[in-house]
């Protein structure tokens, strides 16, 4: 099914989103799928994991949040922000998202809610904001959710400069456990702009919740640099997360030809892209290894071929107890998710789960359970997936179950 079409099926299904209550309450929806239905069972070397399909007649699915009554809010990268229910249903449109440019991997982003949402119902989106003469950059707003629409929407942080081009728009919005915003970012596809300080192209920034800028940022003074820094030398990062024991910032960043990176990051440190790299470019030339220049900061892992993360979590539900503590992140261009054991605060294992679609984002519920969205290349209908049960398995035994997942 095409986009057009797609949107012209919600059309004639709905001609408006009745009054959504921040309740438990079912959602009338547009788009009904069968009763969730299992994908596949994935062999991951010690267990299967039963991977049920939850919502499918997504386009291009990229953002995902859980509203408190279990509820998720999706973004689609053409602009638009839906809510998909526990059953499989999604809403209309939500009015009152911006207008963004849809230019190459520019569309609506990220969406995350504000730590006290049960009070302020506050919801922030991260979006490719056009600018003059074709330019566009990544930028930052909120609204407050109250029906069926995001009342009030503003951009609260843009980034700088805008220029034109369509490639690492980035970006992820994760809430520390001081109430302080992280969005991390990409370099535009720009290289050397990843190393100066006066502007924000790869880097992860530290906003008040306002957009405003705390006056204990590691830049916050200094004539050379923008006071919203927190780290420089990024790529394009499209996976962020607050480790819930540390309120660290961990990222996953999309390298080159090889050298994806995990990175734990430290305030004011430099990663070094485009000087250092474990990949090399596209065009075939070397790019000094990190071990070359000790003076940036080192990644905690390195995947070479890469996984191109999108999407990450740091599971700490009760429906998987041997993965608590362990990174989880999409993999576009591995067809994946990758699982990240830490021991320490280190890296003490990694292990590709294989979905064959590429994910996009990963999400743990309240539930315990872990959803992925889908976003196969050339398909217009992203789907909800979920991990909700694992059998545990010998891996020496022959049990005949080798299915499109299993190792």
């Amino acid at each position: 099914m095409t986009t057009a079409s797609l949107r012209q099926t919600r059309a004639r299904r709905i001609a408006a989103l009745p009054a959504i209550l921040l309740a438990a309450a079912a959602t009338p929806a547009v788009a009904q799928s069968d009763k969730p239905k299992q994908v596949e069972s994935v062999g991951t070397g010690d267990a299967y994991i039963s991977v049920v399909e939850v919502a499918k007649g997504l386009d291009t699915p990229w953002g995902m949040t859980f509203l408190p009554d279990g509820r998720m809010l999706v973004t689609e990268l053409p602009g638009e922000l839906v809510i998909v229910s526990a059953d499989g249903s999604i809403s209309a449109p939500l009015a009152g998202a911006p207008k963004v440019d849809t230019k190459g991997q520019g569309g609506l982003m990220d969406v995350a809610l504000h730590p006290q949402f049960a009070s302020n119902r506050m919801v922030y989106l991260t979006f490719a904001e056009p600018g003059p003469d074709g330019t566009a950059g990544t930028a930052l707003g909120r609204g407050r959710l109250t029906s069926d629409r995001l009342e009030g929407f503003e951009v609260i942080w843009r980034q700088e400069p805008k220029i034109d081009g369509p490639n690492h728009f980035g970006n992820r919005i994760a809430f520390g456990p001081d109430g302080k915003l992280f969005l991390a970012l990409g370099e535009r596809f720009q290289f050397g702009p990843a190393q100066d300080l006066s502007n924000t192209l790869g880097v992860t920034v530290r906003l008040s919740d306002d957009g405003s800028i705390p006056e204990d940022n590691p830049f916050v003074g200094r004539a050379d640099a923008d006071d919203a820094i927190w780290s420089y030398g990024h790529r394009n990062i499209e996976a962020a997360v607050i480790h819930p024991d540390t309120g660290a910032l961990w990222v996953a960043e999309m390298g080159p030809l090889g050298g994806d990176e995990l990175n734990e990051i430290d305030p004011g440190a430099n990663y070094g892209w485009p000087v250092v790299s474990s990949g090399i470019n596209y065009d075939g030339v070397r790019i000094p290894d990190p071990s070359e220049y000790p003076e940036y900061a080192a990644a905690a892992h390195v995947w070479s071929p890469v996984r191109s993360p999108s999407g990450i979590i740091v599971y700490t539900g009760d429906m998987f107890p041997e993965w608590q503590g362990n990174i989880f992140f999409g993999s576009l261009s591995a067809g994946g998710v990758e699982h990240v054991e830490l021991e320490g605060g280190k890296v003490a294992g990694t292990q590709f789960i294989p979905l064959n679609t590429r994910i996009r984002e990963v999400e743990q519920g309240p539930d315990g359970a872990i959803y992925l969205l889908t976003n196969a290349k050339g398909e217009s209908q992203g789907a909800v997936w979920r991990f909700e049960a694992m059998e545990l398995r010998d891996p020496s035994a022959d049990d005949g179950r080798s299915g499109p997942g299993a190792q």
